[in-house]
């Protein structure tokens, strides 16, 4: 290195794996510097040098490919030079690789472990598929995978690769020498299932994992699993050594402690990744029970025959099992795993048992699928998560034990079947019978329950005729306590009826009409749309004004509903004149349907023009504004009493009552009434002029006692017109009466409801519609709506003056 800066930035470069994370690294710590640039770039490319040797394979043509000279001895290798790398020490070897500790000088100056056929095994055949197979260990690129930095072939020809070197202890020998818990273990395991996974995808199967070959180290203090000799057991072929057991057709491949079936099979079977599976499971198995499935010591002394067959067929025992044969060493392996020895055997048994022997499955097709997929499951029991494996079913146990011992399982079942056969013609003429009787037993107890339901229900309609009556009588009882002024025996009455009878509609109305009349319009609203849900017809005179106070109350979709009502009926039957209905529909002129109050308009001024038929019966009046004496008429006018001039339901002697006291409702009402429900119209239909020249001819009649109804239409009219100054004082004097009948309503509340309860309340609904459309606020006259309700529940509760 040129200086220490150029070798801090190349380390610092080399530890970022994402090329864009490394470029703008680079172009931080190297700032404009072009020469230092240039020279830690020529360093990473020659780091990253192995990916050049892909273009340039060697063997390719197997006919030039030298002989190589034999060599007795492998120490004469020490200190030779192999490429760019000095051999120092040698470290191990394998079956046909010798591995050592090799110094590389340049470009970069490490240490590396360099793998290098054997002496005296240099074959065009050997080097052809060693240099294959060093192509494709070039393409792994894992943090848990032993790093190739370079291959090449030495000048006597011998292949050979530069790895990282590994300076650590076999998995196993790791674990237990830092007595690694068994949530530690499975940790480091996972790490190498994701590097068995990785060499899986570049197309590599290892063919030989065992310990020796997962080396650890710790890092900062964390321990790292390195995988080693990758795809060397695919390269290379010969002699059976004591480490690793080759036929001489590659038939046989691998460590027997650690070996699939599959790969003692000898046969046509391909060799796929599921055999890795195996082999991870075996590591496994020794990590957590501290020896593997099978006795060393008897695989060693058996013949080759032998061993191929048990590996191939017996089953080894759970983990948990295999610890109770463990004798005097279950301490040691307990003390190894920090776990007490008597619940060693229960941490295992369950999950960890299943998802070992789910790995060691004879059946490949019964293992995990990858190595990632082993990795997961092992997360999953981590986690506390439930696990994929299971143990076998009882179905594939029977499988397998009918294969091994056909002869007694196929005696077994004919004798079962003969024995179930008997046993099913018995059972059969047996349930015959009970079925017979149960069927009687049926049918007795289905008649049993139609004759209580009968009972049941003709408890109940009996039931249902007692409490209508007495919902009746209830209903009754409250007209006569709120004929006599006894509110609150009247309300208590109506609510007895209403919990009586839910679904009657009779006593909801005649609760509301109760509430009305006190004041208490949220109740009334309550009611009213209750009843009108349940199918009441609302072209009845006591559902006057019910609009308004669901405009009131905000119940929108009541007024809605209502509203169309009150529209088809009017429009239907546009000869005969239904003033009370016309008012409805204008007291608001938006959350009402779609209505054409143009003709609306056109309608109301065509009856003002026709004449009223005698007897016909005539809308509520009422005798004088409460608490004050009734005004001076005056000198008696000619036709002041006359049928057109009385006010609604006004006999010649004075007002005709209904059951509350209020003015017997009717259709056609007094001139000045039908004026004001006129100018509404024509307010609605934004004829200002003809609605002001209305409303103040309404005004004109001395007795009516609400013409204070008119000012908060004219208000409006006014304002639309754009005189601000008349819209303003028509809105001063909207407000003053409304004041005034609220004043006198608190004071003798009893007495408030003798005139129609909505128009006070219809005042009110206008009046703030007018303050909203002038002033752009709320009405003020909130609070005394306030005062006005307590005093109404003073009245319910019987405390009223």
């Amino acid at each position: 290195m040129p200086n220490p800066t150029e070798r801090a930035i190349f380390l610092q470069a080399v530890e970022e794996e994402n090329l864009s994370d490394r470029l703008t690294y680079l172009d931080a710590a190297c700032g404009d510097d072009a020469d230092l640039r240039a020279s830690v770039d020529a360093l990473l490319a020659a780091h990253d040098a192995p990916a050049k040797l892909l273009d340039h394979p060697i063997g390719t043509d197997r006919s030039r490919l030298p002989s190589l000279p034999l060599l007795s001895d492998a120490g004469e290798l020490l200190g030779t030079q192999v490429g760019p790398y000095t051999l120092k020490e040698q470290i191990g070897q394998g079956g046909f690789g010798l591995v050592f500790v090799a110094e590389q000088e340049e470009p970069v100056q490490r240490k590396v472990a360099l793998k290098i056929v054997k002496p005296g095994l240099g074959s065009r055949e050997v080097i052809a598929r060693f240099e294959a197979e060093r192509q494709a260990v070039a393409l792994m690129n894992h943090p848990n995978i032993a790093q190739i930095f370079d291959a090449g072939v030495a000048t006597n020809g011998r292949p050979y690769f530069a790895m990282e070197l590994v300076r650590g202890l076999p998995v196993v020998d790791f674990c237990n020498q830092l007595r690694l818990s068994i949530p530690q273990r499975l940790e480091l395991m996972i790490d190498v299932c994701s590097a068995v996974h990785h060499a899986h995808q570049k197309g590599i199967i290892h063919r030989d994992l065992k310990p020796s070959n997962v080396m650890v180290t710790l890092h900062d203090g964390k321990p790292v699993a390195k995988v080693i000799d990758f795809g060397v057991a695919k390269a290379l072929s010969g002699k059976l050594t004591d480490k690793t057991v080759y036929t001489s057709f590659l038939a046989m491949i691998g460590t027997p402690l650690y070996m699939s079936p599959e790969q003692a099979e000898m046969s046509g079977l391909d060799i796929d990744t599921r055999s890795d599976v195996f082999s991870l499971g075996v590591i496994l198995y020794e990590l957590l029970a501290g020896r593997t499935p099978f006795d060393r010591e008897r695989l060693d002394s058996a013949g080759l025959d032998e061993l191929r067959r048990i590996i191939r067929e017996e089953e080894p025992p759970r983990p948990s099992v295999r610890l109770s044969t463990c004798g005097k060493i279950l301490t040691t392996i307990a003390d190894q795993r920090r776990v007490d020895p008597r619940g060693l055997a229960t941490v295992m048994q369950g999950d960890l048992d299943w998802i070992v022997m789910k790995s060691l499955d004879k059946d490949r097709s019964r293992r995990y699928d990858s190595a990632a997929a082993l990795a997961v499951e092992i997360r999953r029991y981590l986690d506390g998560k439930p696990i994929q494996a299971r143990p076998p079913s009882t179905l594939y146990r029977i499988q397998k034990y009918a294969r091994r011992h056909r002869v007694a399982f196929l005696t077994t079942m004919l004798v079962g079947i003969t024995m179930v056969v008997g046993t099913a013609a018995s059972l059969w003429q047996m349930s015959r019978a009970i079925d017979e009787r149960n069927a009687k037993d049926a049918a007795l107890r289905q008649a049993t329950r139609a004759q209580s339901e009968a009972i049941a229900a003709k408890q109940k309609v009996e039931q249902f005729a007692e409490d209508l009556v007495r919902a009746n009588e209830l209903v009754v009882s409250g007209q006569a306590h709120a004929d006599a002024g006894r509110w609150t025996n009247a309300l208590q009455d109506f609510e007895a009826a209403v919990s009586m009878q839910p679904a009657y509609y009779l006593p909801r109305v005649q609760r509301a009409q109760l509430y009305t009349r006190i004041g208490l319009w949220p109740e009334a609203g309550s009611d009213y749309a209750i009843a009108m849900n349940k199918g009441v017809s609302t072209a009845e005179p006591q559902w006057w004004g019910v609009p308004a106070l669901f405009l009131y109350t905000a119940d929108k979709a009541a007024f809605r509903d209502i509203s169309e009502q009150r529209r088809a009926a009017v429009f239907q039957d546009a000869d005969h004149p239904q003033w009370m209905l016309v008012r409805d529909l204008t007291v608001s002129g938006e959350l009402a349907p779609a209505v054409d109050y143009g003709q609306l308009a056109l309608m109301t001024e065509r009856w003002l023009q026709t004449p009223e038929l005698e007897g016909r019966p005539k809308p509520p009046e009422f005798d004088a504004r409460p608490n004050r004496p009734p005004p001076n008429p005056g000198p008696r006018q000619p036709g002041m009493h006359s049928p057109a001039n009385r006010f609604p339901g006004q006999p010649p002697h004075g007002p005709r009552r209904d059951r509350f006291g209020q003015a017997a409702p009717a259709d056609i009402g007094p001139l000045c009434l039908r004026q004001y429900i006129a100018g509404l119209a024509l307010l609605r239909a934004s004829d200002f002029d003809a609605a002001i020249h209305m409303l103040k001819n309404a005004e004109k009649d001395p007795h009516w006692p609400a013409k204070y109804l008119v000012h908060a239409p004219l208000a409006l009219a006014h304002y639309r017109q754009g005189n601000i100054q008349l819209a303003s004082q028509a809105l001063e004097r909207s407000d003053a009466g409304i004041k005034e009948w609220l004043s006198a309503s608190q004071d003798r509340p009893q007495l408030s409801m003798q005139a129609p309860w909505f128009d006070l309340l219809e005042g009110l609904l206008i009046n703030r519609e007018a303050w909203q459309a002038i002033r752009g606020t709320s009405s003020p006259l909130a609070s005394q709506l306030d005062q006005l309700r307590a005093a109404s529940k003073n009245l319910i509760n019987g405390s009223q003056p």
